[in-house]
């Protein structure tokens, strides 16, 4: 039986461990904490093949830098002459184009859709239940400019094939019977799905210890040892761990862990902030996100969780509570019934998406090392995008052809 050691232990970690358990692997996963509130945990639990334009797109840079001024915007890069920062935003800049845009759309659409039909599966083979449920997202809108935007994001997602659809005030407040709307209108997203992300979590970890995955918790790599193109093994402060093949899926710390055998993983660590009413007055139904805030709401065990901003800048624990502010105001602008008080700065999560420069994920094997993969850089989208990124590293390490089309996203075209 072969083996295989994958360094992280957030959704992405566990899906690939969960599919190459799954044709007949050994596998060990190596993670740097206890597993009890990383990246996976605290995001707003979307799949979202209407996700299909990446960050790093035309007119980005312009609102970011009238956003920069502003402590509650909901995209903010710290100044800082940091090298890694400084190349990131260059290569940024170069990748910001209607060019890229369309090239990229097809391709995360389809990883969108191949992800969501592989969570049902997982729904049904697995047994847990982990509230996946299939209503679609509202972008909800309030000028006329951005329901121009929308309406034509709208036709490009029929394009690709997704579902969706324009709606007036009146039609979308028949899809959210209990809450007052103040909004010019929407586009329903019925090709989406959300969950609880917490249920999943905790239920897929128990399920891969159950099934033989040993998981080793607060166990950080220190080396990564390689010889003759090949990874040989890595080291922990009290171990070295041996397999045939190894995989980095460390989120936002995949860099630093890259650079241990020679590879650049360029890559920006983009806070977000989210937390949770329980028991809210008035039910919510489907999920939204309120396009001019950038804020995103979805209905999650019996209460609502709330989230946005991207705060590109160095891994850092501090809770900017302005940031936080920001989401509070926006969201009786769109719910006109939610006047929702600040949170105490203990009830706030925070986390820090894997963003690339191009605003793709990396998937795959390296170049340069044959038995080495990558899977990292998954932005706002990496939940959604755990078992498409799953399955297609096992098909990697099986030396099966990739399920889907997945060039896109090759794990060093930055080498």
């Amino acid at each position: 039986m072969s083996k295989a050691i994958i360094i992280g232990g957030g959704v992405i970690g566990l899906f690939s461990a969960y599919y190459l358990h799954k044709s007949g692997w050994e596998v060990d996963i190596l993670e740097q904490g206890d597993l009890a509130d990383n990246c996976s945990y605290g995001n707003l639990g979307m799949v979202t093949p209407s996700h299909f334009v990446p960050l790093a797109s035309p007119g980005i840079i312009e609102q970011g830098i009238r956003w920069m001024f502003d402590s509650k915007s909901p995209f903010y890069v710290k100044p800082s002459l940091s090298k890694d920062l400084i190349g990131w935003g260059l290569k940024f800049m170069k990748s910001a184009t209607k060019k890229h845009v369309e090239r990229s759309a097809g391709g995360l659409a389809d990883i969108s859709l191949f992800s969501k039909s592989l969570y049902h599966e997982f729904e049904k083979e697995s047994g847990i239940d982990f509230g996946l449920q299939d209503k679609g997202i509202l972008m909800l809108f309030k000028s006329p400019h951005v329901e121009e935007e929308e309406i034509h994001m709208a036709e490009k997602a029929a394009t690709l094939g997704l579902d969706a659809q324009y709606l007036s005030p009146a039609e979308t407040r028949k899809l959210q019977p209990d809450i007052e709307l103040d909004i010019l209108g929407s586009v329903h997203y019925r090709c989406d799905s959300h969950m609880s992300p917490n249920k999943l979590m905790a239920g897929l970890i128990k399920y891969l210890e159950t099934a033989g995955v040993k998981i080793h918790r607060n166990t950080e790599v220190l080396k990564i040892n390689q010889n003759g193109g090949k990874v040989t093994s890595v080291s922990t402060k009290d171990k070295e761990y041996t397999g045939d093949t190894y995989l980095i899926a460390g989120g936002s710390w995949s860099p630093a862990i890259a650079k241990m055998v020679g590879l650049n993983v360029p890559l920006m660590p983009g806070k977000g902030y989210s937390f949770m009413v329980n028991d809210p007055a008035k039910p919510m139904t489907v999920p939204s996100i309120l396009c001019e805030a950038r804020v995103a709401i979805t209905p999650m065990n019996d209460g609502i969780r709330f989230g946005g901003t991207m705060e590109i800048g160095k891994i850092n624990k501090q809770v900017n509570m302005n940031r936080v502010k920001g989401i509070v105001e926006s969201v009786p602008k769109y719910f006109p019934d939610f006047k929702l008080p600040l949170p105490a700065q203990k009830d706030v999560w925070f986390g820090f998406r894997p963003c690339s420069p191009d605003g793709l994920p990396y998937i795959g094997l390296t170049g340069k090392y044959k038995n080495l993969a990558i899977a990292t850089g998954h932005a706002m989208i990496g939940l959604g995008l755990g078992p498409a990124t799953g399955k297609l590293i096992a098909d990697a390490f099986n030396g099966e052809k990739p399920a889907i089309e997945a060039s896109l996203f090759a794990a060093d075209r930055y080498q």
